[in-house]
């Protein structure tokens, strides 16, 4: 009789580990230390330094990093993503020099709408039915 193996749970239901969090957060120190040199081929890569490195999500097995971006004041941002994108190998050899890692992440670069959503739940807030709905639940709070 063949055991059948449990599956594993996906990895984006498990909180990150402290080794991923801590090979997370150096790899974005890293990258903002590149941006910021600015020794790019890349044309649309020379206002590198406009750009903002707000997070970075590895995987469990450190081989895949999630860089999110996000240009200052928004402008260009496909160019800019496309530019960063283009230069994933380039970005992960200098991550190889610099790291002590086994296997140096590749690096994937994606937008960061974190602000955009932060944006759109400000705006809901300031809505007057949902105002009427706080200070209702407030004057409830007081009664009691």
């Amino acid at each position: 009789m063949m055991r059948m193996k449990k599956p594993r749970p996906h990895a984006s239901r498990t909180p990150p580990g402290q080794r991923q969090l801590r090979v997370a957060e150096q790899v974005r120190h890293l990258l903002v230390e590149i941006l910021r040199r600015g020794h790019f081929r890349d044309p649309a890569l020379l206002e590198s330094n406009r750009i903002t490195v707000t997070a970075v999500e590895i995987g469990p097995d450190l081989k895949h990093a999630t860089v999110f971006v996000m240009p200052l004041g928004g402008e260009n941002a496909d160019t800019f993503l496309a530019a960063l994108n283009r230069a994933a190998g380039f970005f992960r050899n200098e991550l190889a020099v610099r790291m002590e890692l086994r296997n140096t992440p590749k690096v994937t670069f994606k937008l960061d709408h974190s602000f955009d959503e932060a944006e759109r739940i400000e705006n809901l807030l300031r809505q007057e039915r949902v105002q009427r709905d706080l200070r209702r639940k407030n004057d409830e709070d007081e009664d009691l």
